[in-house]
């Protein structure tokens, strides 16, 4: 007989959104839970995140008059991510309905927790156009959460975002907050909210970390669930193809943990491992996401016959390159206001500035600049003085000092600083100004939709999004493909449970986030489409192994 050092009932691996969502609903069902978590901080990659979740249908869109239904959020489904024909069994039709009938469930299955949520009504899908596509509600955000209520665990979060209490939906306002008077109402509103917490002696905590320190709040202690920080999973136990258990490493050296119910990976992607990088895509990856999102639990399910499915995607997006002392900065609003153009080493655009992140990344693939080869983004003088850019939040020197940003008096200076073609990058820029001044892109039509105008500036005309490169000094400032996490892992079904390489279940294991494969394939539905689908199928993981 094996030896047993503790039997439970569920083991759940990561302290993310997918894992504590798991945690939760199957302590809701007087579950024995036990989380570990392989860093010495907890809160992943949701903690260091926006923090918005895309779960439409949920009930308060009727609050915001805004219709939606499960048929709409199909047909949209199959208009953005393709049929499940076309995307494969990460996103069938049976988790894809999983997703949508049980999004409001975990929406107000959390407010019954505590979580307030708030809808983001301004943020539209990333597609609005398309079938089934609407302008805005299928986002909602946590409101702030006072952190001061953990105490010394505080300590132990994982804290990459500053302590103040921000929505995802103010960073849209704030980045034209000295340019437009919505912008500065927007950033008085986020201030007033600051200094309310603080006449009130709390330590609000805003974006991700509201979700993750909820979520916390609820497992740790609401529930009394056990948390074990610094315990990495190193190995499952399988039984006549069944998981019956988990080797885990803590502070005392391996443990052996009998599981009853089974043993759900909620434990990130492999976003900075190089060698998984470097097998599955090709690059080594300049990722945003949690440092420890190494890949193990898709590593050692995978050694137990687990499927795995789009290990070739990733929730890409531009980054500024990294300097010598810290790392890549994912791009948003910076690169769709008036005033910027993006071009290849060969001074000539090559996408909508202002689409999707995820599609901006399948572009710069698609381009040929998944390794060294930068693009740049060019900044007018305006644009430097009326729009927030976050690369430059903390100063701008090292960016200069290390090449990873020129400045120019003219263009022809700033070609030559970039070392791109001059005549190239003078042609371009010529066509772009004509576009700007007549307000239409006719070659990657920027501008043209309520996603590119969320980020651009409503008080410029004809466009929101488009602004002529005139004036300098010039800034060019060197992107490279980054990515917020990678996209593909564990195939699993509708219940969470985790499929073999044939297709079959295998019994006692589960997965959600970015260790599985995502549901919304290699696109981007709408803002939150990681931690609402996390969200979901830790949910739906729990309730199941709780059954078991």
């Amino acid at each position: 007989m094996a030896h047993w050092d503790e039997e439970i009932d569920l083991l759940v691996v990561g302290t993310g959104a997918a894992a504590m969502s798991a945690a939760i609903a199957a302590a809701d069902e007087g579950v024995e839970v036990v989380v570990v978590e392989g860093s010495d901080k907890w809160g992943g990659s949701t903690a260091m995140s926006g923090g918005g979740c895309w779960l439409p249908t949920h009930p308060a869109m009727k609050r915001l008059g805004v219709d939606d239904s499960k048929e709409k959020v199909l047909t949209y489904l199959d208009a953005c991510v393709g049929t499940p024909e076309e995307v494969g069994p990460a996103s069938s039709l049976p988790r894809r309905e999983a997703f949508v009938d049980h999004a409001p469930v975990v929406f107000s299955w959390l407010e019954r927790h505590g979580m307030v949520w708030k809808p983001a009504k301004a943020y539209p899908d990333y597609y609005p156009d398309l079938p089934g596509g609407i302008a805005g509600g299928r986002t909602v955000e946590p409101a702030p959460f006072n952190t001061k209520k953990f105490g010394d665990w505080w300590d132990s979060a994982r804290k990459e975002l500053p302590p103040i209490p921000l929505f995802a939906g103010d960073t849209y306002l704030l980045a034209r907050a000295w340019s437009t008077f919505s912008g500065m109402i927007g950033g008085a509103k986020m201030v007033f909210r600051t200094l309310g917490g603080l006449v009130t002696l709390q330590r609000l905590s805003g974006l991700g970390m509201s979700l993750a320190a909820r979520l916390m709040w609820i497992s740790k202690f609401e529930q009394g669930t056990d948390v074990r920080l610094s315990t990495p999973l190193t190995d499952l136990v399988v039984e006549d193809g069944a998981v019956v258990g988990a080797v885990v490493t803590g502070p005392d050296g391996e443990r052996r943990i009998r599981t009853r119910k089974g043993v759900h990976l909620g434990a990130g992607g492999f976003d900075h491992n190089k060698e998984m990088r470097l097998k599955y895509q090709g690059v080594e990856g300049s990722s945003s996401g949690n440092p420890y999102n190494t890949g193990t639990a898709i590593e050692i399910g995978m050694k137990h016959g687990a499927d795995v499915a789009l290990m070739d995607d990733a929730w890409w997006g531009p980054s500024v390159a990294p300097t010598s002392e810290s790392g890549p900065i994912f791009l948003v609003s910076e690169r769709s206001m008036p005033y910027t153009i993006v071009v290849d080493q060969d001074g000539k655009r090559y996408v909508n500035e202002s689409t999707s992140y995820v599609d901006f990344g399948h572009a710069m693939l698609e381009n040929g600049m998944e390794r060294s080869e930068p693009s740049w983004m060019i900044l007018d003088r305006r644009h430097r003085r009326r729009y927030m850019n976050n690369a430059f939040l903390m100063g701008s020197k090292k960016f200069y000092d290390e090449g990873l940003a020129v400045k120019a008096d003219t263009l022809e200076e700033l070609a030559e600083a970039m070392d791109v073609p001059k005549e190239n990058l003078k042609a371009t820029i010529q066509r772009f100004n004509g576009f700007a001044r007549d307000g239409v892109d006719q070659d990657y039509d920027r501008g043209h939709d309520a996603y590119d105008n969320y980020y651009g500036d409503p008080t410029h005309g004809p466009n929101p999004n488009l602004g002529e490169i005139a004036y300098g000094p010039f800034v060019a400032i060197k992107i490279v493909l980054g990515d917020l996490g990678t996209k593909g892992g564990l195939l699993t079904d509708e219940h969470s449970r985790v499929l073999d390489t044939k297709g079959a279940v295998i019994d006692g294991l589960y997965a959600a986030g970015n260790c599985s494969a995502s549901v919304v394939g290699r696109t981007y539905p709408g803002a939150g489409s990681t931690l609402g689908p996390a969200l979901v199928f830790g949910y739906i993981a729990g309730k199941h192994a709780a059954t078991r």
